[in-house]
This record gives structure tokens, C-alpha cells and sequence, in this order.
């Protein structure tokens, strides 16, 4: 077995003295991301959209390979910065001018509930799971959707939740794991039961297997109509 290398290992085919070098690129490198961050003002700094996803990354991309390979010099990430700068300037500009630039560039808000229901076109047409969706529901106090006016999907990603008041609340689609759970087509008593696909709330009678007059599925989960818990 050969003898180890640790200069090798530790620093590849560079000298020690490099990780000097390493050390003033990447603090060098940190300060000219600071800059070009302040340089996009709060809203790139705040949320990210899809957008300005694409813009943070840009800027990681370029601020990395200059900070360990010394082949490159620092006017390139400096140039880059400022190229990704000015593009992403342009088109918030543009997105300002345009309602309908500012539309293909981030999307739109889309209403995923309306009245305690699913939206189900709105619902549809976006990428997000039912299971991810009510997870996030649950962490805001949401156990039933009779319990939610309105809820928005933001062009960050972010729900937007709007709530019935306690006088208001009417039975809903429960959405704890254990409740969801019992999703069936065919019910076991008389009472109020929610579609477990769209949410709709119809009055079943035992035994009775019935298709959703909104979205056509047919299984339900009973109805529960708690306030929520503050």
C-alpha cells in the first residue's frame, strides 16, 4: 500500500500558499454578491419567484468557479453580474409596462379554494399535490375546508388563506390524515358527507353510493363543521 499524499489530498495539485489566494477570491467573490443583490433591490431579496429562481441561481453559478480555480480572473463573474443585473432591471421594467409580459414572465394567482370548495380548474392546472397542499393547510390551524372563504396560490408559491369567521364556518371536507383516511364510496349512516376529490358537501343516506354532482367522483368523508382553533 502506498504511502498517503496529504499535501495532495488536502490541496489537490496546488501549493498552500493558493488557499491564501482562495481565501481573498471568495471574500472578494462575497462582497460583489452582497452588492449585486442590493443591486436588485428588496422584492429579489424577500421572496423568490420562478424568475428571480432563475436570477439567484445565475448569480451562484457565476460567483462559484472564480473562487477556486485561479485561471479565472474576477472580471468575468464582475461582467456577468453586471449582464444578469441589467437583464433582470430590463424586465421588471418591462414586466411594469406590460400586464401581460409581467404574466408570461411569473404567472398568475390562482384561486385554489373558493367558498370551503376546491377550485378545480385551479387546482388542476397547477403542480401541486393534494397531499403537499392540505399539509400546508393543517400547519396554518386548517382541519376542515368549511373553515377556509378563500385560498390563493401566489405567484411565489405561497398560499394565501382567507377564513370564514366562527359563525360562518359550515361543514367542510376534513383534511387530518385519519379523517381523510376513511374516504369511502358507500357510506355507513345518514348525515352531511364531503367529496373527497373537490370537497362539495351533499346530504347521503346510509348505504347509499352516489356520484359527486360537481366533479363526478365518488367517494365521500363526513363532514365535520368545527370552528378552527386559533
Amino acid at each position: 500500500m502506498q504511502d498517503l499524499d496529504w499535501t495532495k489530498m488536502m490541496v489537490g495539485e496546488e501549493k498552500w500558499g493558493f488557499l491564501i489566494e482562495i481565501a481573498i477570491r471568495t471574500i472578494l467573490m462575497y462582497f460583489i454578491i452582497l452588492i449585486g443583490l442590493r443591486l436588485l433591490g428588496k422584492r429579489g431579496v424577500r421572496q423568490l419567484s420562478v424568475f428571480e429562481m432563475v436570477v439567484i441561481i445565475s448569480l451562484g453559478s457565476a460567483a462559484g468557479d472564480p473562487m477556486f480555480y485561479k485561471e479565472i480572473g474576477l472580471m468575468v463573474p464582475i461582467a456577468i453580474f453586471a449582464i444578469i443585473v441589467g437583464a433582470y432591471r430590463l424586465t421588471t421594467y418591462l414586466m411594469a409596462k406590460s400586464e401581460g409580459f409581467d404574466d408570461l414572465v411569473e404567472g398568475k394567482a390562482t384561486y385554489i379554494i373558493e367558498q370551503g370548495m376546491f377550485s378545480i380548474n385551479g387546482f388542476r392546472k397547477e403542480t401541486l399535490a393534494q397531499d403537499e397542499f392540505f399539509s400546508e393547510l393543517r400547519q396554518q390551524g386548517v382541519s376542515h375546508l368549511g373553515q377556509v372563504k378563500t385560498a390563493i396560490l401566489e405567484t411565489s408559491g405561497c398560499v394565501s388563506l382567507f377564513f370564514f369567521s366562527d359563525e360562518q364556518v359550515k361543514p367542510g371536507l376534513p383534511i387530518l390524515p385519519k379523517e381523510f383516511a376513511r374516504a369511502s364510496s358507500t357510506v355507513d349512516h345518514n348525515g352531511l358527507f364531503a367529496c373527497s376529490f373537490c370537497g362539495k358537501v351533499e346530504a347521503l343516506d346510509k348505504g347509499q353510493e352516489r356520484e359527486c354532482s360537481n366533479c363526478g367522483h365518488y367517494k365521500w368523508v363526513k363532514a365535520d363543521d368545527q370552528p378552527r382553533i386559533k
